[in-house]
């Protein structure tokens, strides 16, 4: 195969945006399109490879995985091995957890897999995933797995009626992702059957120039190049996290890419630019440079908390591209080099080692992260949600435990869970059962009729509402999340993402289905948001055994005032007969709120009370339904 610089220029292009979104720049916000930039140039390379030998009749599927195991494995097992020392002293259990995880998942290219399964790649905790990245080599290695076989089994036939299978798959593909991006968005970003399309653009270019020479009018190449050049540039500065992936829109940055491939050709100003020496360069370490840019930037997100200067992410950036020329020059060229390792010493090597990350992921797995690194004199057990979450959980139908006589009820979003636990455990001895509501999400709005969330609110009122044995309703949302947005990982930034008068009009809904229920003869208590942490309950105990805390602290209460400020100042809208708690009266002094007591821990993860933090809530509850003989 004829060598192009202009390919490895377009390397530079993919890789460099990926990394400066992962950084956090804004001018980057599409960034992530680079991946996609890889996949168009990886389906025309290895199909330029495989047809080229098919056509000369000595293609080889075991000599076809041979050169990808020496040009994937040796590199990503070396930053794997790597980043286990910072994992070990740097990430807390539940993240060590995960990351055992992420070993198995990408010792068997299946992390596209795993990532799927664990939350989205916009999420905030994907933030903090040393090994995310890799589900697009997962995506990759599997469509190297599956493609090749397929050219075996069709190369018989006429190559229009390959092509004409490849099409169909190509629509089949883009049209599964354009529903998945609207419907199934996290399993359509991850997943072979809606990235394949554009493995298979890269696949088109390289069957047109088997059979056809590059276009002969240099006008149209210059002009077609400029364009796709212009597609991708646009698709790095306009596209964000908001934008459908992959869907109709991706084709922008796809078929800019295959442009490029096409009409890229010498004496164009797209050749020129791509064929820079400083591109080519970065091109050849792309792979390298793509291996390294995400732990490095996680690790030190976990060293310090997330709060990292321009300064510090500068650094980190340029420490990634000097970290893949060490992994190219020591690491990739020799073991491409087939003088220097044998086919049967990078068998044995890539065995060994897949099998070791196995070995250490499903060790740290099975033993929960290793929690017993975190000491802070307490029984860590306590950093646990409710043991009925998943059974009681988001059910249109509610559940109800412990106890004959059902006179309690709880109503909210995922913050009443643990209360509902909590409550029950305490109402066991009188023998009284609750009835648990509770939906993820769900925001205590009787208007917002385009979410899945207003049947089930509208018809949890109504049943509580005409209920002639419930007797108590504990009512509890994440409003400050409803009403300002999601706090985690930017503590102690003060976010505000909605307005004065959304705001407002969620108020005056909550307060009616308050009144609504206390107006059935009904006794509501309202238990107030628990306090937001700056990070999980665990990274924060871990990272306070590190300096020898006793107790565990959280966020400031100022900042925690200021962060619920619109709910504090109109508390007393709250009619009088309901009960009001208020878990910060519990949880902070005059200056911290904290992640614990002597007991036990409050929280599960950053926002959620524990059972034990319910308890201490519940322990309120009781005492003032003792007063009115409720219990």
């Amino acid at each position: 195969m004829k060598y192009r610089a202009e390919i490895d220029g377009l390397r530079a292009l993919a890789v460099l945006p990926v990394i400066l979104f992962h950084a956090g720049f804004e001018w980057f916000s599409g960034g992530f399109v680079g991946v996609d930039v890889f996949f168009v140039i990886s389906g025309y390379l290895i199909t330029t490879i495989i047809i080229s030998e098919m056509a000369e009749g000595n293609f080889s599927i075991v000599n076809f995985y041979e050169r990808r195991a020496r040009r994937i494995l040796p590199a990503l097992f070396f930053m794997m091995a790597a980043c286990l020392p910072f994992a070990w002293f740097w990430l807390a259990p539940i993240h060590l957890k995960d990351f055992g995880q992420s070993l198995v998942a990408v010792s068997t290219f299946s992390s596209n897999i795993l990532f799927w399964w664990e939350s989205g790649y916009f999420d905030t905790a994907a933030e903090l995933k040393p090994l995310l990245h890799t589900w697009s080599l997962a995506v990759e290695e599997q469509f190297y797995l599956l493609f090749p076989l397929l050219l075996m089994i069709t190369w018989r036939l006429d190559v229009r009626w390959i092509l004409t299978l490849l099409v169909l798959l190509f629509l089949c593909s883009l049209a599964l992702a354009q529903w998945g991006a609207y419907n199934y968005p996290t399993a359509a970003f991850y997943m072979l059957p809606t990235r394949g399309w554009e493995l298979l653009v890269g696949v088109f270019a390289a069957f047109y120039l088997k059979y056809n020479t590059h276009l002969e009018s240099r006008a149209l190449n210059q002009a077609l190049s400029l364009l796709g050049l212009s597609m991708l540039v646009y698709s790095v500065m306009a596209f964000d996290e908001t934008t459908p992936f992959p869907s109709l829109y991706t084709l922008m940055p796809v078929l800019g890419t295959g442009l490029l491939i096409l009409c890229a050709v010498p004496q164009t100003i797209s050749h020129k630019l791509l064929s820079l020496k400083l591109l080519v360069g970065l091109g050849l370490i792309s792979y390298s440079a793509y291996l390294w840019h995400q732990p490095l930037l996680v690790f030190a997100r976990h060293r310090m908390f997330g709060e990292m200067s321009t300064t510090i992410v500068t650094i980190l950036c340029l420490c990634s591209l000097a970290m893949a020329w060490v992994s190219w020059r020591f690491v990739e060229k020799p073991f491409r080099d087939k003088k220097n390792i044998s086919f049967r010493s990078l068998l044995l090597f890539s065995a060994t080692t897949s099998l070791l990350f196995i070995g250490l992921g499903f060790f740290g797995h099975v033993n929960d992260g290793f929690r017993n690194r975190i000491n802070v004199g307490i029984e860590l057990s306590t950093i646990s949600p409710s043991p009925l979450r998943n059974d009681c959980h988001s059910k249109e139908t509610p559940c109800e435990y412990y106890g004959e006589t059902v006179e309690w009820a709880t109503f909210g979003d995922s913050h009443v869970v643990e209360l509902s636990y909590a409550l029950a455990e305490r109402l066991k001895q009188y023998n009284l059962g609750v009835e648990h509501n509770s939906y993820t999400g769900c925001k205590p709005s009787l208007s917002d009729v385009d979410s899945i969330c207003y049947v089930w609110i509208n018809q949890t009122l109504e049943r509580l509402v005409e209920s002639k044995t419930i007797k108590n309703v504990v009512m509890s949302f994440r409003l400050t999340w409803h009403l300002y947005g999601e706090s985690a990982g930017l503590y102690p930034t003060l976010l505000d993402s909605k307005t004065d008068r959304e705001r407002e009009l969620l108020w005056d809904e909550f307060l009616e289905i308050a009144r609504k229920i206390s107006q059935s003869d009904k006794q509501v208590y309202f238990v107030v948001q628990a306090p937001e942490l700056p990070r999980y309950a665990e990274e924060l105990a871990f990272w306070s055994t590190l300096v020898s805390s006793e107790r565990v602290k959280g966020a400031t209460l100022d900042w925690w005032l200021k962060r619920n400020a619109f709910v504090f100042e109109r508390l007393d809208d709250l009619p009088e007969e309901i009960v009001l708690i208020d878990p910060k009266n519990l949880f902070c002094d005059q200056t911290w709120c904290y992640v614990n007591d002597s007991i036990g821990f409050f929280y599960f993860d950053d926002d959620h009370m524990s059972v034990y933090g319910s308890a201490k809530v519940v322990d309120e509850i009781s005492i003032i339904a003792d007063r009115n003989s409720g219990l």
